[in-house]
């Protein structure tokens, strides 16, 4: 059998377009275990990606100008098997989740991964976003862990939806990169990493612990998790208590703090060059 035909969508009130459109709601996204991926650089991530059941991009929708800028994305698609629809821009602007759509929008799988199998498969760095609640941060938190090299991210219970729209699109495809665990209580997550050999490490301001400091002594050479909290608040004091230390990001100069995004790329790049030196428990060169 030869690759389907993309198929013309004219009507916003078409059931495919519904259906796509529903998924801006998390109880349908739940439900469904499906969410939206919009723009080039997401939708192709999204057709190279495959999870466990098989490919990830399930439907695409495409003005026929995005689909002419980006025939490869479109004939991938096409080949992985996705239903692809060319669509107005009135239709794009029903399922899209932007005020500005980029012509392309994609239907995928859930694809985040159990947390045992995160654990199996003995990380280095990890990044855990406990109490999290803005999906942007969130989004940008796993660009920076990806960037960073960490092995995995695990938002907890009190975290936001890692299917957001917004956290998918502040990802800017890093989702469809690294192995994610969702929905795990955080001290679960801690006593796993911890019995998984990690060193648990939480990012605060008031933190007992100086981030330089640690790096001239030498400590953050081992596997180790960074916990990252609320936006506003911070971490509570029974989360911070699960740490094996608390670590502050030194300010040099006159800014009171730092947002959560810019800290965590401060603490996962800080271990990742430790892991790396010498001595570190990652090799310089490619093994």
């Amino acid at each position: 059998m030869g690759t389907p035909a993309p198929t013309e969508l004219i009507s916003p009130r078409s059931p495919r377009v519904a259906a796509a459109r529903r998924l801006a709601r998390r109880n349908f996204r739940t439900k469904e275990r499906r969410f939206i991926a919009e723009g080039p650089q997401a939708v192709r991530e999204a057709v190279e990606h495959r999870g466990a059941a098989g490919a990830t991009l399930i439907e695409l929708f495409a003005t026929v100008e995005a689909a002419e800028r980006h025939t490869g994305i479109v004939d991938a698609a096409l080949a992985a098997g996705a239903r692809v629809h060319y669509a107005s821009d009135e239709v794009l602007a029903e399922v899209s989740q932007t005020v500005t759509p980029q012509g392309l929008v994609g239907v995928c799988h859930f694809l985040d991964s159990p947390f045992e199998e995160i654990l199996k498969a003995r990380p280095k760095l990890v990044a855990v976003l406990a109490h999290v609640r803005d999906p942007g941060n969130a989004g940008t938190v796993l660009r920076c862990a990806d960037a960073a090299g960490a092995d995995a991210v695990v938002l907890t219970d009190a975290s936001v939806d890692l299917y957001n729209p917004k956290s998918v699109r502040a990802s800017v495809g890093s989702l469809f990169h690294l192995p994610v665990a969702v929905g795990v209580p955080v001290e679960q997550a801690v006593a796993g990493l911890r019995a998984a050999g990690v060193r648990i490490l939480a990012a605060d301001g008031a933190g007992t612990d100086d981030l330089d400091a640690e790096l001239d002594a030498g400590t953050m050479g081992g596997p180790s998790a960074w916990v990252f909290g609320n936006e506003a608040w911070g971490l509570p004091e029974e989360t911070r208590a699960l740490a094996d230390a608390v670590v502050r990001v030194p300010i040099h100069g006159k800014a009171e703090s730092l947002n959560l995004a810019t800290a965590a790329a401060v603490c996962l790049y800080a271990s990742a060059r430790a892991q790396r030196a010498s001595g570190g428990c990652r090799s310089v060169t490619p093994s």
